[in-house]
């Protein structure tokens, strides 16, 4: 009887602490990061009145006979199950989503305890605490290095107030882009003026490669018309070009009579064309004759190129090439005359014209060769066609004809007299098409807009089409060590193409002055270029730093390297078939500010927003975790500490190794269910009172005891 007394007074207190444990874990429904706890109940040591018996022949075996000395609460459990997680208005609140701890301390360091409460804030001194005064910990910026090592001790969080960040010079520029590599570009510029004259000395050249040669140009291979059209000349490929109508005056006369025709011409491609008349008779006058003649001439026209004239004055015939038909032949040669036409085969000039063709040859200059000319670069034939419109008299002297390349990238003929050696000009262009070289029409029309006539001294001038290169550009603002500000910007022009190895793009870096980045006149300028393959990726770039000295009391040398890829690869600068675009442009260099604002990361980084537009990481929040929570007791105060059944706190960043991540100005809610704990707490009740009446009840036995003996 008394073991039923003993068995209920165990549950009335097992209850009670069951009891103490709901109440608990209902008042702390709305404790920001709370983990509720369970009351575990155990069976106590059991009496037994008989021990079981295993079967013995016929006779089945026998349970034994145990009655139980009641029930006690063996352990409670803090259950780590994740709260519910709510935005707030503080950007100082974090919230952990996932396993893990704030780490925080009352003593620098010296003791650490635990925390889901992310309800933290910076007190006067700029400590990063919670509502207890513990100083959160953490890893803090490193001033030399300008990184939070994660990997260091931790220490307390503290972000001093008036914090001011120092000007920072920019050490590294990084510049993702694609030039386009396309026979059609929308970004284009003219080519640079090329005055007229010889190239004139160094350094007065409106643009000079890295070799001192212009660059007004560029090669003319790689450049486009007014549309942005390439021109994509071939070897061989160019224009037939006459300042002057080529003639042949120095014939005999005209004979009368029964005389013929019969003349051959050898034209520009090797072969010959007879040209002969039939029907002279006796009677004919020596006009008669001319006038069948030149019909048989201007008969094959379209072949020869040549037109003939008869001057009665003379009784002379004159050949006249024109250069009017690109089909027609160009350098014609009298081989056989015969008959009494008056044409001789002792010219003193030959019926030609010049032909200037593109000769693609990235080793040199253009050479010269015979009656024609080439070129690879506007240079080049700007000086060619200039040299044959000053010496139209093959003696040597020169004439007053000035070709140039204006500021619109066009040629600009002006025949301004002032020589014995000048006559009125009549510029007829026509392309080159023979066998082996098809026309190049795009650059037949850009050059064919020259033609015209333009008398000595007559201040006419005669324009080509614009000539254009592909272009791009990029600029960024630098700082110094002031922190004042310096736009870089970095012009690109192609001027070069290799079938084998991929196109050439000349580099043009400027600062304003008074800023310098060379050595050499115009010291704000830097002159190089950039190289790519022929898959469109990176093969180098030159220069790959710059020296930059403000000039204005700030550190001059500043070296600024310019990245705009690795060799071989597409993760910088490139060159496919598609527009001219900067897709991303850096630098790391800012002016001083003053904080601002913080603001923090998933990973718990406090990132400090300045006043000068810069954010970088100040500190970042430690985590730990444990490989048993449930074995950590709280301490009041929302926290928690170590103990032996814990195991050793694991420390680290957010979001690794198993840690939860941090989400800004949000708190983790208590994760009592409220409905459960008050089922949980009448379920109790019931155990309690069942208890009581268990007492009561051996009470009444016991009295039933008593009374027998009366």
């Amino acid at each position: 009887m008394l073991k039923s007394l003993s068995a209920g007074v165990s549950g009335l207190q097992s209850h009670q602490v069951a009891m103490d444990v709901v109440s608990n874990n209902i008042a702390n429904v709305n404790t920001i990061g709370f983990k509720y706890s369970r009351a575990n109940f155990s069976d106590l040591l059991s009496e037994t009145k008989s021990i079981a018996t295993a079967p013995q022949g016929k006779l089945g075996g026998k349970n034994s006979i145990q009655v139980g000395l009641g029930v006690q609460i063996n352990s409670t459990t803090k259950i780590f199950s994740q709260g519910s997680v709510k935005n707030t208005d503080k950007n100082t609140d974090v919230a952990i989503q996932g396993d893990g701890f704030y780490i925080v301390s009352p003593d620098n360091g010296t003791t650490y305890k635990y925390t889901r409460d992310g309800d933290f804030k910076f007190d006067a001194n700029g400590n990063f605490v919670n509502n207890s005064g513990l100083v959160v910990q953490g890893w803090t910026r490193d001033a030399a290095t300008g990184k939070v090592d994660s990997t260091a001790p931790i220490t307390d969080l503290k972000i001093s107030p008036g914090l001011t960040t120092p000007a920072q010079a920019s050490s590294t520029v990084v510049l993702k882009a694609n030039l386009n590599s396309g026979p059609v570009v929308k970004s284009y510029s003219a080519a640079y003026e090329v005055p007229s004259g010889p190239a004139p000395a160094l350094p007065t050249l409106p643009a000079l490669d890295k070799n001192g040669n212009p660059v007004a140009s560029g090669n003319l291979g790689v450049m486009f018309n007014g549309a942005g059209e390439a021109f994509s000349l071939q070897k061989g490929q160019g224009v037939w070009v006459a300042f002057q109508s080529s003639t042949k005056t120095d014939g005999g006369a005209v004979a009368a009579g029964a005389a013929e025709l019969n003349v051959t011409f050898t034209l520009d491609d090797g072969s010959t064309k007879q040209i002969t008349t039939t029907g002279g008779l006796a009677s004919n006058t020596s006009q008669q004759n001319a006038a069948r003649y030149v019909s048989a001439i201007n008969a094959q026209v379209s072949i020869t190129g040549i037109t003939a004239t008869y001057d009665a004055v003379t009784n002379k015939i004159n050949l006249i090439n024109t250069n009017s038909a690109s089909g027609a032949s160009h350098n014609i040669r009298l081989t056989a005359v015969a008959g009494g036409s008056g044409l001789t085969t002792t010219l003193t000039k030959g019926l030609e014209e010049t032909a200037y063709r593109y000769r693609y040859d990235p080793t040199g200059a253009a050479a010269v060769v015979g009656a024609d000319k080439t070129f690879t670069t506007l240079a080049d034939l700007r000086e060619a066609l200039e040299n044959q419109a000053q010496d139209g008299n093959a003696d040597g002297v020169k004439g007053s004809v000035t070709i140039k390349v204006n500021a619109s990238g066009k040629f600009e003929i002006s025949n301004p007299g002032g020589s014995d050696q000048d006559q009125d000009l009549n510029l007829q262009v026509t392309s080159i098409v023979e066998p082996g070289t098809t026309e190049n029409t795009r650059f037949t029309q850009n050059m064919t807009a020259l033609n015209a006539v333009l008398p000595v001294a007559s201040g006419g001038k005669a324009f080509s089409q614009s000539f254009n290169a592909a272009t791009s550009s990029s600029s960024i603002d630098i700082f110094d060590s002031l922190g004042s500000k310096h736009t870089l910007r970095m012009e690109f022009r192609k001027v070069a193409l290799d079938i084998n190895t991929g196109s050439t793009w000349d580099m043009v870096v400027t600062a304003p002055e008074p800023a310098t980045i060379d050595t050499v006149a115009p010291t704000n300028e830097k002159v190089g270029s950039v190289k790519f393959n022929n898959d469109g990726s990176l093969a180098t770039y030159n220069p790959p730093n710059l020296s930059f000295s403000g000039n204005n009391g700030s550190a001059p040398d500043q070296q600024i390297n310019l990245s705009f890829g690795a060799p071989n690869s597409f993760d910088g600068m490139t060159s496919f078939d598609s527009k001219s675009t900067t897709s991303g442009i850096s630098q790391d260099g800012f002016t001083g500010g003053d904080l601002v604002g913080i603001r923090i990361d998933q990973s718990g980084t406090l990132i400090g927003s300045f006043s000068n537009g810069h954010s970088f990481g100040l500190a970042q929040i430690a985590m730990a975790k444990f490989t048993n929570n449930e074995g950590l007791s709280g301490e009041g105060g929302n926290v928690f500490g170590q103990t032996a059944n814990s195991g050793d706190p694991i420390i680290g960043t957010a979001a690794t190794a198993g840690r939860g991540f941090i989400q800004s100005s949000s708190l983790e809610s208590s994760n009592v269910d409220l409905s459960s704990a008050l089922t949980q707490l009448i379920i109790i009740q019931r155990g309690f009172q069942a208890n009581a009446k268990t007492i009561t009840t051996s009470d009444q036995l016991l009295q039933t005891l008593i009374q027998l003996k009366r």
